[in-house]
C-alpha cells in the first residue's frame, strides 16, 4: 500500500515537472517566436497597422474627391516552415509573383519567421494561378492597400505608397504628397505588450487645393500638345496668384500609381519642382519689372532698335534677325525683341538688376509642400568678374535657370500687384506673403504691357476679357560641347482677367519636333485652358465687347 502511494506521488511529480518544463520552454525559450507570431497575426488582421489617411482633390464647389484611398486587395504571403520544398515552391511561384527564384528562396529559408509577404496587391489571375498550385504554406487573404481611383490624373503630385511588407511590413510614401506628408497619413501603429493590446490610430487625410476637373482638363490639353508636336515632354501649372495655391499641376510623361512598377523612375519626378530650364523670352517681363521699379525706364521709354547689340565681343540679335527702328518698352514685349530687353537691363544696371532677380526668388526654393524641390540658378551673375554679356543674355532668359514653379510664381507676383506668395498644395495651409518684390504701380504697368503683347499677337485673346501673357522660345543648352543645340523649349505664362486675376497659367513644351515658335504650340493650349477656367469659375468679363 505504501509502495503504491509512493508510485502515485512519483507519477504526479514527473507530470508536474513536465508541465513546468513545457511552460518554461513556451514562455522563456520560445517566447519571442510565439510573440512574433502573435504580432504578425495581429498585423495581418489590421489591429496594429493604422489605416492610412486619404488624399483628396477638390472642385469648384469644395467637394472632396478621393485621389488616394484604401481598398481591400488579395494579399499573398508564405509561412516558410510549412513549405515542404522551398526550391520547388520558388520555381513554381516565380512566374506568378514576379520575383526571381533566388529572391524567393532567400525568403523561404527564414524558417523562424511566422510569415513573409510575397505580393501586396495580387490580381484575380494571380490568385487563381495560386489556387491551381495548391501549395501548402502559401496563403491569400484580403488586406487593405492603396488605391488611386484617378489613375494618371495628378499622379506626380500624389506619388505612391510602396508595396505592403516592403519595409518592416508597413507602407512608405514615395514621391509627391504620399512622401511629403507620410507621417501624418500613416497614423500611429498599435502595440502589443504581453497581453495588453493598444489599438492603432488612423492617419490624417490630406485635402489638397488641386481641382480635379481643372487637373484632368489641363492634362488632356497637355497630352494632345505633346502628341501633336512630337515633343520630348511637357508640363503645365495653374495657380491662384493672390493666395499662391496650386489649382492644377502636371507633366508628361507620367505614370499610373496603381501600377507604378511598370514605369521608369524618371516619370515619378515632377519636373515642375524638380527640374530647371532656361525660360527664354518669357523672362523679359521680369526684366521690365526691375527697370520700371527702379525708375530707370517706363513703359513709354523709347530706344532705337538696330537689330543687334554687341557686348564683350559677342553680338546679340533679335529672333527675327530684323531691325525695327524707334520703339517703346511696350513694343519690346509686343515684338519680343532681345535688343530691347538688353537696353532695359543696361539702363537698370547690373547690381540693381541682380537684386531684383533674387527678390523674385530665382535662387531660392519656393517652399511648396512637395518633396525634392530644387532652386534655380543665376549662373555667372553672382561672380565679381561677371561680364556685361552675361547680364544681357539673362535679360531675355538665357544663361539662367529656374523651375516652372519658380517662373509661374514670379509672374503671379506681377499679377498680385508686386507681392510674392508662397505656393502651396495642402488646403489647410494659410496664404503667406514672402515679400513685396515690386511696387503695385510697377506691377500694373507691366500687366498693361503684357495685355498689349497679347492683343498685338492676337492668339491668346479671349472675347470680353483682358488677358496678360508672354511667350518664350529658348534654345536647349548643349551640355556636352557647350553653347546651344537647335532644339527649343516653348513656354507661355499668362493670367486673367488682367484687371483682377483669378488664375495664372503656365504651359511648357520640351523639344517639339521642328522647333516651332511658342505662338504656334503653347499659346493655343493656354487659351483653351483659360477659356475653360473663366467659364468654370463663372468669372465676370472685364472688357467691353464691341
Amino acid at each position: 500500500m505504501r509502495f503504491r502511494f509512493i508510485i502515485i506521488i512519483l507519477f504526479f511529480f514527473v507530470l508536474y515537472s513536465t508541465l513546468v518544463f513545457n511552460l518554461y520552454k513556451i514562455q522563456i525559450q520560445n517566447g519571442k517566436i510565439y510573440v512574433a507570431k502573435a504580432e504578425s497575426q495581429l498585423e495581418l488582421s489590421g489591429l496594429l497597422e493604422p489605416v492610412r489617411g486619404n488624399i483628396n482633390f477638390t472642385d469648384n464647389r469644395d467637394k472632396r474627391i478621393p485621389a488616394a484611398m484604401n481598398d481591400d486587395f488579395p494579399f499573398i504571403y508564405v509561412v516558410p516552415k510549412e513549405l515542404s520544398d522551398g526550391k520547388e515552391a520558388a520555381r513554381l511561384l516565380e512566374p506568378i509573383i514576379g520575383k526571381s527564384v533566388s529572391d524567393l528562396e532567400k525568403l523561404f529559408s527564414k524558417k523562424d519567421d511566422p510569415y513573409e509577404p510575397l505580393l501586396a496587391k495580387a490580381s484575380d489571375d494571380q490568385v487563381e494561378s495560386l489556387k491551381t498550385l495548391a501549395l501548402t504554406g502559401v496563403y491569400v487573404q484580403k488586406r487593405p492597400a492603396r488605391l488611386y481611383p484617378l489613375k494618371e490624373v495628378g499622379s506626380q503630385i500624389i506619388g505612391f505608397v510602396s508595396d505592403y511588407g516592403s519595409v518592416n511590413g508597413r507602407p512608405i510614401g514615395q514621391y509627391g504628397i504620399e512622401r511629403y506628408y507620410n507621417s501624418e497619413l500613416f497614423g500611429i501603429p498599435g502595440t502589443i505588450s504581453k497581453d495588453v493590446i493598444t489599438q492603432s490610430k488612423p492617419g490624417k487625410s490630406i485635402n489638397l487645393t488641386i481641382d480635379r476637373n481643372v487637373q484632368s482638363f489641363g492634362q488632356d490639353i497637355l497630352a494632345k500638345l505633346v502628341k501633336d508636336y512630337r515633343a520630348k515632354s511637357g508640363s503645365f501649372i495653374v495657380q491662384n496668384p493672390t493666395s499662391g495655391e496650386i489649382i492644377a499641376m502636371g507633366a508628361l510623361p507620367t505614370f499610373d500609381p496603381n501600377d507604378y512598377s511598370i514605369s521608369g523612375i524618371e516619370t515619378y519626378i515632377d519636373p515642375n519642382v524638380q527640374a530647371v530650364y532656361e525660360p527664354g523670352s518669357v523672362f523679359k517681363v521680369v526684366t521690365m519689372s526691375a527697370g520700371i521699379d527702379t525708375g530707370a525706364i517706363a513703359s513709354s521709354t523709347t530706344y532705337y532698335d538696330s537689330g543687334e547689340v554687341t557686348l564683350n565681343g559677342r553680338t546679340i540679335r533679335n529672333a527675327d534677325l530684323k531691325s525695327h527702328g524707334t520703339l517703346t518698352m511696350t513694343n519690346v514685349l509686343e515684338k519680343s525683341l532681345n535688343t530691347g530687353s538688353v537696353f532695359a537691363q543696361r539702363k537698370t544696371g547690373n547690381a540693381p538688376f541682380l537684386l531684383y532677380l533674387k527678390a523674385f526668388g530665382i535662387e531660392n526654393i519656393t517652399e511648396v509642400d512637395l518633396p525634392g524641390e530644387i532652386s534655380g540658378s543665376l549662373g555667372q551673375l553672382n561672380r565679381v568678374d561677371t561680364r556685361d554679356i552675361n547680364f544681357a543674355t539673362a535679360s531675355f532668359g538665357q544663361g539662367i535657370s529656374m523651375t516652372p514653379l519658380q517662373l509661374i510664381t514670379a509672374i503671379s507676383t506681377i499679377a498680385n500687384r508686386g507681392s510674392l506668395m508662397r505656393p502651396y498644395i495642402n488646403s489647410e495651409i494659410q496664404p503667406k506673403e514672402i515679400r513685396r518684390v515690386i511696387k503695385a504701380f510697377t506691377a500694373d504697368q507691366v500687366s498693361n504691357m503684357m495685355v498689349s503683347a497679347v492683343d498685338k499677337l492676337n492668339l491668346a485673346t479671349i472675347k470680353g476679357y483682358e488677358v496678360a501673357g508672354k511667350t518664350g522660345t529658348a534654345y536647349v543648352p548643349d551640355f556636352k560641347r557647350g553653347g546651344y543645340t537647335t532644339n527649343v523649349i516653348n513656354t507661355f505664362v499668362g493670367f486673367a482677367p488682367a484687371s483682377n486675376p483669378r488664375f495664372t497659367i503656365l504651359f511648357k513644351l520640351d523639344e517639339p519636333y521642328g522647333a516651332p515658335y511658342a505662338s504656334v504650340t503653347v499659346i493655343p493650349a493656354f487659351k483653351q485652358l483659360a477659356e475653360f477656367l473663366l467659364s468654370y469659375y463663372n468669372v465676370a468679363p472685364d472688357r467691353p465687347t464691341k
